[in-house]
């Protein structure tokens, strides 16, 4: 995932990474816990049930979660596109034609069935991770009876939820929308969760929306800022010849017009050769010193 963010340097990147690895090392405590209650027939699974049988639905479970997530950010993303930039794979065309379609109801229609769906399969995800012993069973790993009440609060299944089904793909999503849109589960998901919306089980909902609306004054994005076919005919894009150069004035090289950072390659290349550093920063010494004799001139 890239980042116009400056790389992490020294403690900043130690405090990054080392708050990955204590993440990494609670999750998979959380799921050493939630396997061996599972296996030992100490969580709140139904009776009759396998735990083999119980740990492959729940990763299925997990997968159709995350996918719902990964789903939204990716629609969001591709809400705020031309037509002709929503990709032009079979898959990306059917589900943007259905999720798109007519006066773009069917966006908000998705997030109403999406709810519904990842609701559903939390009934069985929480049966399958919530703790659950008896009064004459020893604690799970030895543990004391303060942390084994943790564990019967369901914390450590919520964390595994969190991280492995919603957090890690809507990540990915944020990065590759165009990735969630070239799959067929996502075609098919999304007409499940529009079949869910349907139902009308939820179209409270859409009461509660129009009431805030009308009170807050909401209006869509397009009033204000105008569609994305709109906004690309406008060519808002910045036009070099009006840029201003010399003191208090940022110059952008020629091409960075476009980008608020130097691109990550050519950073790269200026810190691997110095030849290359020493030719930009002539350069713009040069645009500098321009800049100042034209401020000279009255």
């Amino acid at each position: 995932i890239e980042s116009n963010e400056e790389p992490r340097q020294g403690l900043a990147s130690a405090f990054f990474w080392g708050r990955c690895l204590v993440s990494l090392a609670i999750l998979g405590f959380c799921f050493a816990v939630t396997f061996q209650a599972l296996f030992n027939e100490q969580t709140t699974l139904w009776s009759g049930v396998p735990p083999a049988v119980a740990v492959i639905v729940w990763v299925l479970l997990m997968c159709v979660v995350g996918m719902l997530e990964g789903m939204q950010i990716a629609f969001f993303a591709m809400a705020k596109l031309p037509e002709s930039e929503r990709g032009d794979s079979y898959w990306a065309k059917k589900t943007c034609g259905l999720l798109f379609k007519g006066e773009g109801v069917n966006l908000p229609g998705f997030m109403i069935g999406r709810q519904l769906c990842v609701v559903s399969c939390m009934f069985f995800v929480a049966r399958v991770t919530s703790v659950s012993l008896d009064d004459d069973e020893e604690n799970i790993f030895g543990v004391g009876d303060g942390l084994q009440e943790l564990f019967n609060f369901g914390f450590l299944g919520a964390l595994i939820v969190t991280i492995v089904a919603s957090i890690a793909w809507q990540l990915v999503a944020s990065a590759f929308p165009m990735l969630f849109l070239n799959s067929p589960f996502t075609y098919i998901l999304l007409s499940l969760c529009l079949a869910l919306e349907a139902t009308g089980i939820c179209n409270a909902s859409w009461v509660l929306a129009a009431i805030h609306k009308k009170i807050a004054g909401f209006q869509r994005d397009e009033v204000y800022i105008g569609t994305a076919e709109e906004r690309a005919a406008k060519n808002k894009g910045d036009d070099t010849s009006h840029l201003k150069s010399g003191a208090g004035h940022i110059y952008k090289l020629p091409g960075f017009a476009e980008h608020l950072v130097m691109p990550s390659a050519m950073q790269d290349l200026m810190n691997n050769d110095p030849n290359v550093k020493k030719f930009v920063d002539d350069l713009m010494d040069s645009v500098h010193s321009a800049g100042e004799v034209q401020a000279d001139v009255p």
